[in-house]
């Protein structure tokens, strides 16, 4: 975590605290229990952070900052904190914070008072994976955000959103990412499809911009990718080389989105 991220929808990752508690299938090989082996900490321990819980106050340049990639900024455990990192981000008007959540049920109950109508630095998202996260969807659009996002990451399961009642208007970003994990062991991949990706590009408005983040590693095996995540927008099918950002958002300012 700091100041800089592969992750290509951001330029640096913020945690507040490091640990989390799975929901449900969507999680089953998360990559922060994976992570966790590797470094040594108790993934199901919600543990705050000490040397990067100020980082943004630290950056100079404008950036966007994924909020929270190893917990769950909405998790209980972080409830009796939260608004001191809510403090910050009101400190913080030039950078934008891209809030991920797996827990929307709680936002409403774990805003700052002066919300409104959302904070203009301030993106809401919650992940989808499968038919097991729609619910989310529901209660994401329940809150008032400037900008509302889903990730469809790890897409592991073929989803019809048109299936379901759900105002697809009211989503202005949507990342779409395969599964990237590792062939035996604890933490693996599960397959993801070409047709899942278009499914949800036909499925979505056409006023939600679309990030296709990485086609993950079952498909990268099958269509032998360099990419071992299968990463790299050059290698994807053409009608799949799509990364846009919000349209409230000016990607000269910052140097992400490819809009396609």
């Amino acid at each position: 975590m700091g100041n800089t991220s592969l992750i290509q929808w951001t330029n640096a990752t913020w945690n507040v605290a490091r640990g989390c508690n799975k929901v449900d299938e969507d999680c089953k090989f998360c990559y922060m229990y994976r992570d966790s082996l590797k470094y040594g900490y108790d993934a199901k321990q919600v543990i705050r952070t000490k040397t990067v819980f100020n980082l943004p106050l630290k950056l100079k340049e404008p950036s966007l900052i994924f909020t929270s990639s190893l917990t769950d900024f909405f998790h209980p455990a972080i409830d009796s904190y939260r608004n001191e990192a809510w403090d910050i981000i009101r400190r913080c008007p030039q950078h934008t914070f891209q809030i991920l959540t797996k827990r929307p049920e709680r936002i409403n109950q774990h805003l700052p008072e002066d919300w409104g109508d959302g904070w203009d630095n301030v993106w809401i998202g919650t992940s989808v994976g499968s038919s097991y996260g729609i619910h989310r969807i529901h209660d994401l659009l329940k809150v008032k955000t400037k900008i509302r996002f889903i990730s469809f990451e790890p897409l592991w399961e073929r989803i019809d959103l048109k299936s379901f009642n759900i105002d697809l208007n009211q989503i202005h970003w949507a990342i779409i990412g395969g599964e990237s994990g590792n062939k035996t062991g604890k933490y693996r991949y599960r397959p993801c499809e070409i047709e899942w990706f278009e499914k949800l590009i036909a499925d979505l408005s056409p006023t939600t911009q679309i990030f296709i983040k990485q086609l993950g590693t079952h498909l990268a095996k099958e269509m032998k990718l360099s990419d071992r995540h299968g990463g790299d927008i050059s290698e994807f099918p053409k009608e799949l080389q799509i990364r846009q950002m919000p349209l409230a958002y000016k990607p000269e300012e910052i140097g992400i989105g490819v809009a396609v």
